[in-house]
């Protein structure tokens, strides 16, 4: 079995599509309306539509679907460049901080209150 990439539930797809795109940098490579894939493997779908084609009926519940139990991880080099140009357009959870693993990482919500978590390359000690 091969892990091919997550697939959130957002409830607007353009909203978030523009938030990925133009907040986080991602380039789209497949745009099918309820399905838009990146060119990293992330990918998002439709809520409604996805919830219907599983489920064989409509959401019971509308709105935002993250409840902060998953967290989508992104890596980038320059951590202190990404966070300042990132932090004005997004609802902060917390500033850059260093774990207790010795990662530095902010993180914060897309529109659909799905939380990520943005860090440096994680390197561990090679002692």
């Amino acid at each position: 079995m091969k892990f091919i990439n997550p697939l959130p539930f957002v409830q607007d797809i353009g909203k978030s599509v523009a938030f990925y795109r133009d907040v986080l940098q991602l380039n789209v490579v497949e745009d099918h309306g309820n399905f838009v894939q990146f060119e990293n493997g992330f990918a998002l779908h439709d809520g409604a539509s996805l919830y219907r084609t599983i489920f064989g009926k409509n959401p019971d519940e509308t709105g935002p679907y993250g409840r902060t139990n998953l967290v989508l991880y992104f890596e980038v080099e320059d951590l202190n460049a990404v966070y300042a140009r990132i932090k004005p357009q997004v609802d902060l959870v917390h500033p850059i901080l260093q774990q207790s693993w010795g990662q530095r990482v902010f993180r914060f919500y897309d529109p659909d209150r799905h939380l990520i978590e943005v860090g440096e390359p994680y390197l561990p000690d090679t002692i």
